[in-house]
């Protein structure tokens, strides 16, 4: 049996370009975990209901598992592996002091969603968080954990971004 005939996609991630040549209605998920060997974006459910697999698209946190690789062509993808700067530095930082994560399955969706909630955010209430964060399930129930975390990154963020590069 032959493989469908396929167009190269054009993907930015993690702000390198890189061209696949996959099913156009491949889910992003496995294009990112498979066929570019990044494998920080986890799956978890497969119909986009607990936010393991979530990424940026244009800084936009979008579930990775249902999200057709042909939809973000040319768009740019950050995986956790990419997540640099001040607020992602501010996020994982709170995350480490808190230590937020229990199993950790479920920490790099909830990093990504977190991020894009400071970039839009600087200080959110409890109430944005739990907003923001609804899409991301935790089995082991850190919630308050991560809200904490969340409150102390967008604590340190006028520190960290004085005299900050990037």
């Amino acid at each position: 049996m032959t493989a469908p005939n396929v167009d190269p996609i054009a993907l930015v991630v993690n702000g390198t370009p890189a061209s696949v040549t996959v099913d156009a209605d491949m889910p992003l998920l496995w294009v990112l975990r498979q066929t570019l060997g990044l494998p920080g974006t986890k799956f978890g459910c497969g119909i986009a209901a607990c936010g393991a697999c979530m990424v940026h698209v244009d800084g936009v946190p979008v579930p990775s598992c249902v999200t057709p690789v042909s939809a973000v062509a040319g768009k740019a993808i950050t995986t956790i592996e990419g997540l640099h700067g001040p607020v992602a530095e501010a996020v994982q930082g709170s995350w480490a002091a808190l230590d937020v994560p229990q199993c950790g399955y479920c920490q790099s969706g909830q990093v990504m969603s977190a991020v894009a909630l400071l970039n839009a955010k600087a200080t959110p209430t409890d109430d944005d968080i739990d907003t923001a964060m609804q899409a991301n399930l935790c089995r082991c129930g850190t919630y308050p954990r991560i809200r904490a975390a969340i409150h102390r990154a967008a604590e340190a963020l006028p520190t960290l971004s004085k005299g900050s590069t990037g």
